[in-house]
Parts: C-alpha cells; sequence; structure tokens
C-alpha cells in the first residue's frame, strides 16, 4: 500500500523494523526536552502529516519496551487517526512510573499501525439473537 506523508520533522520517515513487523516507530519532533513527571501527561508532536485512503484508519499505540522499562504509555490508546485528517500527528504521552521520564528529540515514542475499516449501518430492532453468553460482561467467566 503506497500512502502520502508530508515530513515536517527533521528526522526519517516512520518505518518498520522488521519486515513482519505491524507497526512501525513514529518519534518526537521536539525543540526542547521533555521531562514528565509521574501521571503527567503531554502532547508530543511528530511533525509527520498522512493522507490515508478512504477506508482506512491509523492506530497510534505504545511500544512495548516503553511501557515496561520506563512506563510511558499513551492516553486514549490506541488512537484513531481517521482518513479525512489532515493536521499533524499528535501522541498523548503519559508518565505511568514513579519518577520522571525525559523524551527528546527523535526519540521513538509510540509505534502506528494501518488498519482497514468499515462504517457500520444500524438496523434498529426491538430485540437481539439470543445467545449462550447473553448478556455476561466484565468477570462473568470467572478468574481462572
Amino acid at each position: 500500500m503506497k500512502m502520502r506523508i508530508v515530513n515536517k520533522s527533521k528526522h526519517p520517515l516512520p518505518e518498520y523494523k522488521t519486515k513482519m513487523s505491524a507497526g512501525m516507530d513514529i518519534r518526537a519532533n521536539l525543540s526542547e526536552i521533555v521531562v514528565l513527571q509521574p501521571l503527567e501527561r503531554q502532547l508530543i508532536p511528530t511533525g509527520l502529516f498522512i493522507e490515508l485512503p478512504e477506508g482506512y484508519e491509523a492506530q497510534v499505540r505504545p511500544r512495548s519496551g516503553l511501557a515496561l522499562k520506563e512506563g510511558l504509555g499513551l492516553l486514549n490508546s490506541p488512537g484513531t487517526i481517521d482518513a479525512d485528517y489532515r493536521g499533524e500527528i499528535g501522541v498523548i504521552v503519559i508518565n505511568l512510573s514513579n519518577s520522571p521520564i525525559t523524551i527528546t528529540d527523535g526519540e521513538r515514542i509510540c509505534q502506528m499501525v494501518i488498519n482497514k475499516v468499515e462504517q457500520a449501518e444500524w438496523v434498529k430492532v426491538e430485540d437481539l439473537v439470543e445467545t449462550e453468553r447473553g448478556n455476561g460482561g466484565f468477570g462473568h467467566t470467572g478468574k481462572n
């Protein structure tokens, strides 16, 4: 799939790190270092603008290594970029650790996954088809 991208950052285009990667790494585009205190959140610019084809979305997700090693997470995760959005991609990061986290210019802060999507057309009915599960919700299958 070919996608149009405008790169106003100082960094290379997002790339897949392995042949079978689902996500491509996205870098912070900063004029100064960002230090996040515990539980602090901030919108981090990327300098990237994309043109997704109709019927697709981009999802912005945490990088597992940063989440495990540093406690850096993303709010609104996965963040959805709609096909008709043309603004700069921004990433809402949060420090979920007990120590300050430093984000530097060019650091890979998240990953982006491209997905095919469909829009639903609602059909209003009075009842739904019964299933074995029924209305069993959170925790209904037990812990083990």
